[in-house]
């Protein structure tokens, strides 16, 4: 590599990193404005740890997966939730007194 070339091996694991979380935070948002009865709270903080998200709903339900084998033909949606729970190191449901909050913590650093 020549002197002050960029690595691009560490800029794509950095984007990868980036899209995760991008992915993470939208698929959250979403599923609270679609299947949450809208979102209620955001918030999003960065630690030593990696990002920390909040996303609270006003539903009491929690989140669902579907499994794949059970999937009727033409079935949209429930793959979301696997994937967050995939790509966050850590994720908690709290019942809240109007609804529920789902925390997740993510990575910023890229893994080799």
């Amino acid at each position: 590599m020549a002197l002050g070339a960029p690595d691009l091996q560490d800029e794509e694991a950095g984007a990868r990193v980036l899209a995760d979380a991008l992915l993470v935070t939208s698929e959250l948002v979403t599923n609270a404005i679609r299947h949450g009865d809208g979102l209620t709270a955001f918030d999003l903080w960065i630690t030593d740890d990696g990002l920390i998200l909040n996303v609270a709903d006003a539903s009491t339900c929690p989140p669902v997966t579907t499994d794949p084998k059970s999937r009727e033909k033409g079935q949209v949606g429930g793959f979301g939730w696997p994937l967050v729970c995939r790509l966050a190191q850590h994720v908690a449901v709290t019942a809240l007194p109007d609804g529920k909050q789902i925390t997740v913590l993510i990575s910023l650093t890229p893994t080799a």
